[in-house]
């Protein structure tokens, strides 16, 4: 059955964004999700049912690159992983859309530049009503308008961070989050960062980008609907999206599909969509579908003074970068820090091997925070199918500036008045921003899709997630993904016919 104009895969934050700048064109958008609403539950703000049992984390297992099997920690709802996100809307840097030299390697840069993704950036923002302030980190590129609020305050112990580390010569500044602080508090004193979002506090994909979808008549949303297989025709045009639901397995068409299950389920479906013509998977003829695997070089680091307590309760509202564009030999690139959501003992416990009352105690006392290093594209490290499984073998790069940025904050930490700092480097269990596997680019011999997300194999696809991230930059890819959407849904609404007698609706 025809079930739209346009018809997507995926609820998170290039579906949902891609779904809410299209609507208004009045094309009938069906989405399909293949999980269901989070609701209010008492688990909602138990850091020990989140951290310690995993109450939310999805029953299911991947093999790594060794044939083990682990269980990724990827979620499976209405607005995808941001619903857990930690809500940080940040730009790539301008520099990080052309080739950067790293103590890993050289970048591949982007067919397009910053100026060009730039108006998709502001309206990102907008849409997802971003906090923060222009102008106050040294490498944070143009902008062609303000964030639509002012950031999200610092509390006492995280301004005395920002006092200390100014007072080494250092620029931080606040990080541009989607969160209505307000709100997200009323509903309990504890951060948002890995916590789900059942109160509508954080601005993720289903509180800010589906909603606004969802009041346009001519889109639905359809939950419980798992897509299995795409469907390729003689002309190489997508005929069909095979569907498994409650009520049983379907098919449906639409003349625009967009597949926007994020980096590793959109390549496990276009893979797993292998014919007689294309026995590489769909939108394959380049051989990079699974291909070019990121996912961040990330540490946690807990820096703390003995007779100082840090008493927040959300912390997470500044960044530094410092050592984004250099700091590393030769001026090398290493990345971006900011700030944790608050550590608390519960939490601490159920990540090391500590007894309670100590991570108690370290807890009370530590300002927690996230380095980010780039990892670089490598061929080998894909997304494949063993027996219908999921298979990442993911191979680690750019390892050295990562090591080289830990140590290179410890030092300024330690400066700044924090003589105790430790450091842990996040494990495959946490999927920190992946990336990369349907790259985009100009060459179709080289890339799956073009600058506006479209396949280069098949003209009625595009792919509107992080998957076509051709390089991971050193910053959170959301708000990166939903300009991309933006732009893409922009592409669709210029070149794919309109329904006739559609018309826009406001």
């Amino acid at each position: 059955m025809t079930a739209a104009d346009v018809l997507i895969i995926g609820s998170g934050m290039g579906g949902a964004t891609l779904a809410a700048a299209l609507a208004p064109t009045g094309r009938r958008i069906l989405i399909l999700e293949r999980g269901e609403f989070l609701r209010p539950a008492a688990e909602d703000r138990d850091a020990a049912a989140i951290f310690a049992r995993g109450v939310y984390r999805p029953r299911e297992e991947w093999l790594d690159g060794a044939d083990r099997p682990f269980n990724p920690g990827n979620y499976y709802n209405v607005g995808g992983n941001t619903k857990f996100y930690g809500a940080v809307l940040i730009r790539y840097r301008a520099e990080d859309f052309a080739p950067i030299r790293h103590m890993g390697g050289t970048t591949p840069g982007w067919p397009m530049s910053y100026d060009e993704i730039e108006p998709h950036y502001q309206a990102a923002e907008e849409l997802y009503r971003v906090r923060g302030v222009v102008g106050d980190d040294p490498t944070e590129p143009a902008h062609s308008g303000s964030y639509p609020f002012p950031p999200v305050p610092d509390e006492p112990a995280i301004a005395d961070l920002r006092r200390r580390l100014t007072s080494v010569g250092l620029h931080p500044s606040s990080l541009p989050l989607a969160v209505d602080i307000e709100r997200w508090l009323a509903h309990g004193q504890t951060p948002w960062d890995a916590f789900p979002d059942t109160c509508g506090g954080k601005m993720d994909a289903e509180t800010a980008a589906l909603a606004r979808a969802l009041a346009h008549e001519n889109v639905e949303l359809r939950t419980g609907a798992k897509a299995t297989r795409l469907l390729a025709g003689a002309d190489d045009r997508i005929t069909g999206v095979e569907v498994e639901t409650p009520g049983g397995p379907e098919r449906l068409t639409a003349p625009v599909v967009v597949l926007a299950a994020g980096a590793v389920q959109s390549a496990a479906l276009l893979l797993a969509s292998a014919d007689a013509a294309h026995p590489a998977g769909l939108a394959n003829a380049s051989d990079q579908v699974g291909r070019n695997f990121m996912n961040h070089n990330a540490s946690a680091l807990l820096a703390l003074h003995p007779f100082r307590r840090n008493g927040s309760v959300y912390q997470k509202t500044l960044m530094l970068n410092d050592f984004y564009l250099t700091g590393g030999p030769d001026g090398a690139p290493l990345g971006n820090v900011q700030l944790l959501g608050k550590i608390s003992g519960t939490i601490l416990a159920a990540n090391a091997p500590l007894p309670r009352p100590v991570a108690r105690w370290i807890a009370a006392r530590s300002v927690d925070l996230y380095a980010i290093s780039e990892d670089l594209p490598d061929p080998d490290s894909r997304v494949t199918l063993q027996d219908g499984r999921i298979r990442l073998d993911w191979k680690r790069s750019n390892r050295e500036a990562h090591l080289a940025l830990v140590a290179k904050l410890k030092s300024v930490l330690r400066k700044a008045g924090y003589p105790v700092v430790m450091a842990r480097a996040f494990d495959r269990r946490t999927p920190s921003h992946q990336c990369g596997t349907a790259r985009m680019g100009r060459d179709p011999a080289t890339s799956v899709v073009d600058s506006f997300c479209r396949s280069h194999d098949h003209p009625n696809l595009y792919i509107a997630d992080a998957s076509v991230l051709p390089t991971s930059a050193a910053v959170n890819p959301a708000l990166t993904v939903a300009a991309l959407a933006h732009r893409a849904a922009g592409h669709i609404a210029e070149t794919a016919a309109a329904p006739a007698g559609a018309a826009a609706t406001s």
